[in-house]
């Protein structure tokens, strides 16, 4: 008998190891992976793990001089857990922690995933306006802050928002702005209204401890869990809200993608903020996962404490974004640090030129440093390259899709599935995409589409192993004359000048062709250069409609706390 069998096009990629054959025939991959899912809750997979390694350092803030093992942390989780119950807080309530990266963040990070409230992350720069707005939108039950950290007052931003909570009686705030908010938990000073951080851990009596213990059978991996403002290309912050599943199985894959799962004993270097899913996840998840220890250099981004963890701590492996790590490579007396514990890192957050790859390679000896890719809606990994990948890929790519996640570059205008090779809008679908934007049915709509697929607004190729290109993002993208032009194309290029230390590519208003390309660059210490010599240097190198028209020279740039550049924006010079 005679099989009928018509065209055939491959999309399954198996990525339990770097992908050897190209499998794919189009703009549409799915990880196929030997491994199943997680279907845990976040308070479960930390006591797994406690249970597997009770002695083991769990973390250590060098700042704050704390270290915890895995059996202590537990101890210190259930009674921060019973303690928010005794404050009335139940299951899906929300309670925000405002602050820089100190062990009470992670704290209530587990804390509040083991009680089932969800965790609110607040920005630590927010001003006013931001913060009230974020604490209202998820209508938030309680605060967790320092009284202030550098230039940020918390305590004093609160009072402005809710000038009640200094007659209030602790726990029992009634606020016109804030109608949701009962409790204010201080970290540090104690404030008239407001609980202290002792307090919290002094109220569980056993009676909360037994209430905690019944709870743990109605709390569902499905569950939200943590709510992540995300930036927004346009308009106010969105809060992206993310399930048990979706983070321990993003902590899980991530880890196995970059060796946790089989290293003896990894020792991470932090310096990115928890409030970001970067730190929260890659972080914390990661730890409670898979048992890895984390090592945080100081409460707000700090280069030189990273280094001087990197060899008093003897870690092995390190976080950042692109500009932690040109911060790190730039530091005048990086030679004379013992780095030779430090294998792989992980470099992500934003777009990451191919010349700063290597010269991290080459100038902190990080060999296995591998470069990943996602957003705060996917939980946030969807691509990430494997430790010993070639310096092309890492250089050039964001890595392989990821275990269990379908991923398919489409055309913008028409959504059909572009050829393997060609640009397009790269969509996400799996069991990293988020539930919702908290409480905005129409923003959550506009993202995922009915079949499941999140919209991530970066324009990126697939090649035929599903190695992803990232070329930029939807609103970044120029139009010169009828020219489509990526920044980040330009940007890479840029890099590879030996003056340029960093450069930023932005649009600006033209009468005649609409946009024209302004380079800002800074330049490495101590050189001296010139717009003709940049627009020289790129002359036969790009084509002629990408080069920049305008060339600025800068000393800095506006950056967020995840050391992100702040969105590019249109300008008139």
């Amino acid at each position: 008998m005679e099989i009928l069998r018509g065209p055939r096009t491959l999309g399954g990629i198996h990525v339990d190891s770097p992908p050897t054959i190209p499998t794919l025939t189009t703009s549409y991959a799915h990880g196929t992976s030997t491994t199943s899912l997680l279907h845990t809750t976040v308070g479960e997979t930390l006591l797994r793990t406690v249970e597997r390694w009770p002695d083991r350092e769990a973390m250590a803030f060098l700042e704050g001089g704390v270290r915890k093992t895995f059996a202590q942390f537990q101890q210190d989780v259930d009674r921060a857990a019973a303690g928010l119950l005794a404050l009335g807080l139940t299951k899906g309530d929300r309670l925000g922690m405002w602050g820089p990266n100190t062990y009470e963040w992670i704290l209530f990070q587990f804390a509040t995933a083991k009680a089932g409230i969800i965790l609110v992350s607040v920005n630590p720069v927010y001003q006013l306006q931001e913060a009230e707005f974020a604490l209202r939108k998820v209508g938030c039950k309680a605060i967790v802050c320092p009284e202030q950290f550098k230039t940020q007052k918390y305590c004093n931003m609160l009072r402005q928002i809710c000038p009640e909570i200094e007659s209030s009686t602790p726990g029992d705030i009634k606020s016109a702005r804030l109608p949701d908010l009962r409790s204010v938990i201080v970290l540090d000073n104690r404030q008239p209204g407001m609980l202290h951080f002792e307090d919290v851990m002094e109220a569980g009596s056993s009676q909360y401890v037994q209430q905690l213990q019944d709870l743990q059978k109605t709390i569902s991996f499905d569950d939200p869990i943590n709510i992540q403002f995300t930036s927004g290309t346009t308009g106010a912050p969105k809060g992206a809200t993310l399930s048990h599943f979706n983070i321990v199985n993003n902590a899980y894959y991530v880890g196995k993608r970059v060796g946790y799962t089989w290293k003896p004993h990894p020792r991470i270097c932090l310096p990115v903020p928890l409030y970001h899913c970067f730190g929260s996840v890659g972080g914390g998840m990661c730890m409670a996962v898979h048992g890895i220890s984390l090592v945080f250099p100081s409460a707000g981004y700090d280069g030189k404490a990273n280094i001087a963890a990197l060899e008093s701590e003897r870690c092995t492996f390190i976080y950042g974004t692109p500009t932690m790590y040109v911060d790190m490579i730039s530091q005048p007396d990086l030679a004379k640090y013992d780095l030779s514990s430090v294998e792989t890192g992980i470099m992500a957050g934003s777009p990451c030129p191919p010349e700063l790859v290597k010269k991290v390679i080459s100038a902190m000896g990080i060999k296995g440093i591998t470069i990943g890719y996602g957003t705060t809606e996917n939980s946030p990994v969807t691509f990430c390259a494997d430790p010993l990948d070639n310096i092309q890929r890492k250089s050039e790519t964001v890595g392989f899709i990821m275990d269990h996640l379908e991923v398919k570059v489409v055309n913008p205008t028409t959504g059909e599935v572009v050829p393997l090779g060609e640009l397009g809008e790269i969509m996400i679908r799996g069991y990293c995409v988020m539930l919702e934007y908290w409480g905005d049915q129409a923003k959550t709509e506009e993202c995922i589409t009915k079949s499941g697929w999140y919209k991530t607004g970066d324009i990126g190729s697939l090649d035929a192993y599903s190695y992803c290109r990232i070329e930029g993002r939807i609103k970044d993208m120029l139009i010169r004359g009828g020219e489509n032009i990526y920044p980040a194309e330009i940007e890479q290029f840029l890099h590879t000048h030996p003056k340029v230390k960093e450069a930023q590519v932005v649009g600006v208003k033209d009468f005649r062709m609409g946009e024209e390309v302004c380079a800002c660059i800074k330049l490495a210490d101590g050189e001296k250069c010139t717009a003709e010599e940049i627009k020289a240097y790129c002359k036969g190198q790009i084509a002629h409609f990408k080069i920049p028209r305008y060339v600025l020279f800068v000393t800095s740039y506006p950056l967020t706390i995840t050391g992100k550049m702040t969105s590019r924006l249109r300008t008139d010079l």
